[in-house]
């Protein structure tokens, strides 16, 4: 049973880490070819809001056991981002020009290849310091970037969700308007993100510490 589950884990990460690479080829391109920070959302936005998708087994896979991440977090992480992607930028057309989703996607995107490959080879066995230094380092200057490019997008998409009383049906039936909801969003993400952001870093110390330790066995 453990090898089966960890033959579906690596089957898992490596796919994602092929989208993940696809997407940014895609930006890449794109990017080459317009000259322009313009046309992230036209040339990958498709791949990444299936990937997205596809990530919400994570919060699965910690429910179920089979890593050890819990629910939490990998939850927390996988709201914050869909609703980034799926309800304001998949939904709002002016802002799909956005610089902003460029800044996001091209910082989610090397993220991801980085920690899903780390991950795939964690799943086939000892894993190399290499790729455990960079899974654990890069992300400290990319996570702060990607986040500061969804909050922009939330921020501008404010606008827009007054103008359009956007998804006002299923806010009806609530005492707020999903405009009000994504201010406070707004105002909590810092401490949202805060909370993720510490809880990498814990991880970095915990995981460095670990491999030096073997060194010296």
């Amino acid at each position: 049973m453990p090898r089966l589950s960890n033959l579906y884990l690596f089957t898992y990460n490596f796919a994602q880490t092929i989208g993940w690479a696809v997407a940014l080829i895609q930006i890449l391109i794109g990017f080459s070819s317009t000259k322009s920070f313009n046309g992230a959302f036209a040339s990958s936005g498709q791949i990444i809001c299936l990937l997205q998708k596809a990530a919400f087994l994570e919060v699965i896979h910690g429910a179920l056991g089979i890593v050890p991440s819990g629910v939490l977090l990998p939850l927390m992480q996988w709201g914050g981002r869909s609703h980034y992607l799926l309800a304001i930028a998949g939904k709002i057309v002016e802002l799909q020009t956005s610089p902003s989703i460029f800044i996001t996607f091209v910082a989610w995107s090397i993220s991801e290849i980085i920690r899903y490959s780390n991950y795939a080879l964690s799943c086939i066995g000892d894993c190399p310091y290499w790729s455990i230094y960079v899974r654990y380092t890069v992300f400290i200057p990319l996570y702060p970037v990607g986040v500061a490019g969804e909050m922009w997008l939330m921020y501008q998409a404010l606008t827009y969700i007054k103008e359009k009383d956007l998804y006002k049906d299923f806010f009806s039936v609530l005492p707020f308007s999903y405009h009000t909801f994504v201010q406070v969003v707004l105002l909590c993400y810092p401490l949202l993100w805060m909370k993720l952001y510490l809880h990498l870093l814990k991880q970095r110390r915990s995981k460095l510490r670990k491999h030096h330790e073997k060194k010296r066995e």
